[in-house]
């Protein structure tokens, strides 16, 4: 079983990798080449900056969208988004401007409202994660966040609170995508790992 961690200059690939070693993959790839990630079995998508840069490094390598959109939304495979890879499916993201995503996923990421209260941004540190509906990924339990934007939207399956509700997980069909970092996460982290190796949507 190949897994393809996308490689496009935007994310913590080492951190990643070496978590998604740990939860039992044994063929990792880490590329950005269109072809391999059209024949991989799996694919994850990290993701740390900003939206706009993001989403224009990852239009940047000719064919990546492309060769994404066919093996994750054409053919089915399992798709993990981990923080701004998570942000990254939605419509528009509105952090230093208005830029659109993949739109994978219904929604806009905007900046978290925190006015009326003592709570910080960004929001950062251990959370509590609280699904919103069943799902074979995403289970109760403690994850480390480190986000100043928060998708707002369709298919949310759970949260945490942060000055209120913040999306911590959204779902659908063969597409999961996480705010939280698992490769952060410690024993909670390494968990949704392993349930993603092991999915069958």
């Amino acid at each position: 079983m190949t897994l393809a961690l996308i490689d496009y200059q935007a994310g913590n690939l080492h951190s990643v990798a070496n978590a998604l070693r740990a939860a039992g993959c044994d063929d990792l790839l880490v590329t950005a080449d269109p072809d391999a990630v059209a024949r991989a079995d799996r694919i994850v998508l990290p993701g740390v900056g900003a939206f706009g840069a993001c989403a224009a490094a990852l239009r940047a390598v000719d064919g990546l969208v492309a060769a994404l959109e066919r093996r994750v939304l054409a053919e089915g495979a399992p798709f993990l988004g981990i923080c701004v890879g998570m942000q990254l499916l939605a419509t528009a993201g509105e952090e230093l401007g208005r830029y659109a995503g993949l739109g994978w996923i219904d929604g806009t990421v905007r900046r978290i409202d925190v006015a009326g209260t003592d709570a910080k941004v960004p929001h950062m540190g251990w959370n509590d994660v609280v699904p919103q509906v069943e799902h074979a990924l995403i289970v109760p339990g403690e994850a480390y966040f480190l986000h100043s934007y928060a998708f707002t939207g369709a298919h949310v399956v759970a949260t945490t609170d942060h000055a209120g509700p913040v999306t911590a997980a959204v779902a659908r069909d063969n597409v999961v995508g996480v705010q939280f970092h698992p490769e952060k996460s410690q024993r909670y982290g390494l968990a949704l790992l392993e349930r993603f190796l092991a999915w069958r949507p």
